[in-house]
């Protein structure tokens, strides 16, 4: 796990852009603090940050040069089967210098081409340089897991692992609004577009070839579609192959040369690649953090069952309030585009303290989206049938709309997520959809802003998010949709941005590839009905789990914004970010609109604002960061 960045000009006068290599991989330094190198060749230059987790000797450090001299990668990842690979490879008379899983793609990708892809089972960005043809081949992996930004305009090509490596070769800094009116409805950029205009990210999946100043994308990789794939497999023989094929997935994700844990919230998730991991490993570390002022949302009590059970080497972290507000504006300083999602705190605490102990932790991230965890897969469901009660909800819509909603309290939490069920209930199902993914509805995020938007590009970008949807579509469709949307962008984006921040590696044994290719060839009724989410992975693992697991309401965790907003930030939201004066000198932002939900946040009823006074104080820190 590392980061890295690179660049290729296209003519002798952006030569001068080479030279900053040396500042893009400076500000990546906290993904990979064990060695820093730069790679220099005409008109390319590559650069790495490296976190040392297989093979820890000098000798795989990066940039990694072939034996021949002719071919150098950047890698950020890792390559789980490496070593079945590696054999081959000596077998062919291939020569290594280190024991790398790098060095392996490397050799790799000589021998085979862009066919080596197929082989890899891992998660990754890399680069890879040919001194003689002077092209150079970028990949990201199949699900989005590892990050890969781009920009490029007609004399360079720029790539990196965060956008602040990006912007420190001096770029043009010209805001998206239609991916700024996006961030406001979902609390983070969806799809392949960015903040900046002229920055992307590179499609999971995709490879992009350089060569002569031409730039050539192709996907190798695409998720299963859900209406072609379903097998017709038994519910048992499925329960079967899901076991073996996690298990052997987690095993892969156990191979290190530095001290290995897992992340253990008490939840089904974590909980079943813990009992998997602890097949293979003796004393197992595994980490949770318990809410001391928060009980409604501390789920340790689960945890230390699991642990108990697997008898693995458990430590929990005791958390306050002030304890998260201590670490609240490191969080804020790390990111380098607008992210709302507020989870980011908790999750950047835990791999805190994880660090502490261990270089590499095991997570329980994509299954929600896999097998149909959220309450939004339950309330789509629901939705299909014709019921009593549907109708009672959809007629009460006015009801719900006045009465007090939080996330922060068992009755309120409910009220709001009835309220969200009865607006999805009155409109299709791709705008349901897309309701119940985001935190404002499309009306409030538009009076928010002032800053003209491209409305015919906004409407574009929405219909391909949900191309998949229409009125006809079962869960698959829904979950097809999530992994692209709501996993790549949301929750990956927070486990890689947060872990990184305290150098640690995080690995998904649920999103190995061939196991997702699996779990989407499942039909509906397999993952969810009117008793589960979750269905076959819940009574896959039943046997394996502590029973109190099992039939209780699942648990997110909202840090205390409204306490926070109203007390510790108040004097920034009303003298610094959210100032009138501030406010109108930005020209984005409707200053009537603002005073508003400054107006109600203050009041003795604030409803849900402070969702969007969240997100607009981590815009304007970020804006200030960047822009003054």
């Amino acid at each position: 796990m590392c980061g890295i960045s690179g660049i290729i000009v296209f003519n002798e006068s952006d030569r001068k852009y080479l030279d900053k290599i040396n500042v893009s991989v400076k500000t990546i330094k906290k993904r990979g603090t064990d060695n820093s190198e730069i790679f220099k060749h005409n008109n390319v230059a590559l650069g790495h940050t490296r976190l040392a987790v297989i093979d820890t000797s000098e000798a795989a450090n990066q940039p990694l040069t072939d034996v021949s001299g002719r071919y150098t990668i950047v890698f950020n990842g890792e390559f789980y089967n490496y070593r079945e690979h590696r054999e081959k490879l000596l077998k062919q008379g291939v020569s290594f210098k280190s024991k790398s899983d790098s060095e392996v793609l490397l050799n790799l990708f000589i021998k085979e081409g862009i066919s080596c892809l197929e082989k890899v089972n891992g998660f990754f960005a890399f680069a890879i340089y040919d001194k003689i043809n002077e092209t150079l081949f970028i990949a990201r992996d199949r699900i989005g897991i590892k990050p890969l930004l781009i920009y490029k305009d007609e004399n360079k090509f720029i790539f990196a692992s965060e956008m602040k490596a990006i912007l420190s070769y001096g770029i043009h800094k010209d805001i998206d609004k239609v991916s700024l009116l996006n961030y406001f409805q979902l609390s983070y950029i969806p799809g392949t577009q960015s903040i900046f205009k002229d920055v992307s990210k590179l499609t999971p999946g995709t490879f992009i070839k350089i060569e002569k100043g031409k730039i050539k994308y192709q996907s190798y990789y695409k998720i299963p579609h859900p209406k072609i794939s379903i097998s017709d497999i038994s519910y048992e023989d499925a329960k079967r192959k899901l076991f073996d094929m996690l298990d052997k997935s987690v095993s892969l994700r156990l191979v290190s040369d530095v001290p290995l844990g897992a992340f253990l919230s008490g939840g089904i998730d974590s909980s079943v690649i813990v009992a998997l991991a602890a097949r293979h490993t003796n004393n197992l570390n595994t980490f949770s953090i318990g809410y001391k002022d928060e009980p409604f949302f501390d789920e340790t009590k689960y945890a230390e069952l699991v642990a108990k059970k697997y008898n693995t080497n458990h430590t929990v972290f005791r958390l306050s309030n002030d304890d998260l507000f201590e670490n609240l504006f490191d969080v804020l300083d790390y990111i380098d585009e607008p992210f709302g999602d507020s989870s980011a705190l908790p999750v950047y605490i835990l791999s805190k303290y994880t660090r502490q102990k261990v270089t590499v932790a095991l997570s329980g991230d994509g299954a929600d989206e896999m097998f149909a965890g959220y309450n939004k897969h339950l309330a789509h469901y629901l939705a299909k049938k014709k019921s009593l009660i549907n109708s009672s909800i959809k007629a009460g819509l006015l009801l719900w709309e006045i009465l007090p909603k939080s996330r922060n309290n068992k009755l309120f939490n409910r009220i709001r997520q009835i309220y969200k069920y009865s607006e999805g209930l009155k409109i299709n199902e791709k705008e349901r959809y897309w309701r119940w993914c985001s935190y404002i509805n499309e009306k409030e995020a538009k009076k928010l802003l002032i800053t003209k938007y491209n409305e015919k590009d906004y409407h574009k970008r929405k219909k391909l998010i949900l191309n998949e949807i229409d009125n006809n579509s079962g869960l698959s469709e829904l979950l097809y949709t999530d992994m692209h949307l709501v996993l790549q962008n949301d929750m990956l984006t927070k486990v890689d941005s947060m872990s990184m921040a305290n150098n640690l590696e995080v690995r998904t044994p649920f999103l190995d590839h061939n196991l997702v290719d699996f779990v989407f060839s499942l039909p509906d009724d397999f993952k969810i009905n009117n008793s589960f989410r979750k269905r076959i992975l819940q009574d896959t693992f039943k046997e394996y789990l502590p029973n109190e697991l099992y039939n209780r309401p699942k648990q997110g965790f909202e840090v205390p914004l409204l306490k926070w907003l109203k007390n510790e930030l108040k004097s920034m939201i009303t003298d610094d970010l959210l100032n009138d004066d501030f406010i109108i000198s930005q020209n984005i932002f409707n200053i009537d609109q603002i005073r508003m939900l400054k107006k109600q946040l203050f009041s003795n009823n604030p409803t849900e604002v402070q969702s969007q006074i969240w997100n607009l104080i981590v815009f304007q820190y970020w804006w200030k960061k960047y822009f003054i």
